[in-house]
């Protein structure tokens, strides 16, 4: 039973971490989008806005989930929590990255594309950008593998 509530503990933790690593993501994609990103998807329910945290939500989960996995290696909960972190917040600077890089690619302003609904439809951008951001989140899973 001692064993349950520890791998209860542990989770938790590493749900924390997580969590933390995901509000951080939050904060790059708002600096990397134009307007609040909280008033952009939840009070103008923009589409494109929020296919485009949708998709870097997943994207960092996916990172979370194989930084844990790559944390069993690891010497200690401390340790793994530890790692865990790092590697999520390296995922969302690359993820950034990535997106200021495709931004500075692509005609006209990258974030004022994905925000420009047509109707009831998302701009195609982000979709785009959101698929990038979990392509980018395979290629960091596959590093800490």
């Amino acid at each position: 039973m001692a064993e349950i509530f520890e791998s209860a503990g542990q989770a938790l933790l590493y749900g924390l971490v997580g969590f933390a690593v995901m509000a951080c993501g939050f904060i790059a994609l708002d600096l990397v989008t134009p307007g609040k990103l909280v008033h952009v998807v939840w009070t103008e329910r923009n589409r494109g806005a929020a296919v485009l945290l949708a998709g870097q939500t997943l994207a960092i989960g996916l990172v979370i989930a194989d930084a844990i996995a790559a944390s069993e290696s690891e010497q200690g909960l401390a340790d793994g929590l530890f790692s865990t972190l790092l590697y999520g917040l390296v995922g969302v600077l690359v993820m950034t990255l990535v997106s200021v890089v495709v931004s500075l690619m692509t005609p006209g302003r990258m974030g004022h594309a994905v925000l420009d609904d047509n109707g009831d439809r998302p701009h195609p951008a982000a979709w785009v950008q959101a698929a990038m951001y979990l392509g980018t989140a395979f290629m960091v899973g596959a590093a800490l593998a």
